[in-house]
C-alpha cells in the first residue's frame, strides 16, 4: 500500500500540533525542594533501604549457586574411575 501525501499529512499534522503545545516537564515538589530538608533525607533513606534489600537478595541468590556448585562437585562421579584388580 502506497502512502500518499494526504496519509503523511494525517500522520504529521497531529504530531506537529502536539509538539507545539506540549509543556516542558518539571520536577515534582519532592524533588524540586531543598536537598537538605527532612523530606529529602527520608527519600534518601528509602533509597538506601531498597538498595540494601536488593543487595541481600542478590547475595542470597549468589550463595545458592555456590552451595549448589559445591554439592555438585562433592557428589560428582569421577570421569576416570580407577578399577581395582
Amino acid at each position: 500500500m502506497k502512502r500518499t501525501a494526504t496519509n503523511l499529512l494525517r500522520l504529521r499534522l497531529p504530531l506537529a500540533v502536539f509538539a507545539s503545545v506540549a509543556t516542558p516537564a518539571m520536577a515534582c515538589t519532592a524533588c524540586f525542594g531543598q536537598s537538605d530538608s527532612e523530606m529529602a533525607q527520608g527519600m534518601n533513606w528509602g533509597i538506601y533501604t531498597l538498595l540494601g534489600v536488593i543487595g541481600v537478595v542478590l547475595v542470597c541468590i549468589a550463595s545458592t549457586f555456590v552451595v549448589v556448585g559445591r554439592r555438585f562437585s562433592r557428589n560428582s562421579i569421577p570421569s576416570n574411575p580407577v578399577s581395582k584388580p
